[in-house]
């Protein structure tokens, strides 16, 4: 992965910001859940180039990611 750390801050920003309006929880929620969370880890190590897909579909990843870890 060779994406620009600035703009990664910005994604993970705005991927935040998306989960916490979608699935209504407040933004400090939806900051430690992604920071957390196995997708994060995968941004940041490059995993198929999941930094260049949409906020939206990120935020439901992780909404996924965290209603499986719940059972």
């Amino acid at each position: 992965m060779n994406a620009n750390p600035i703009l990664l801050q910005k994604k993970y920003a705005r991927v935040i910001a998306r989960y916490a309006q979608k699935y209504n929880v407040p933004v400090e929620k939806a900051l430690e859940l992604f920071y957390k969370s196995l997708l994060y880890h995968q941004i940041v190590n490059g995993v198929s180039d999941l930094h260049c897909m949409s906020d939206d579909y990120l935020a439901e990843e992780l909404h996924d990611e965290w209603c499986e870890r719940q059972r």
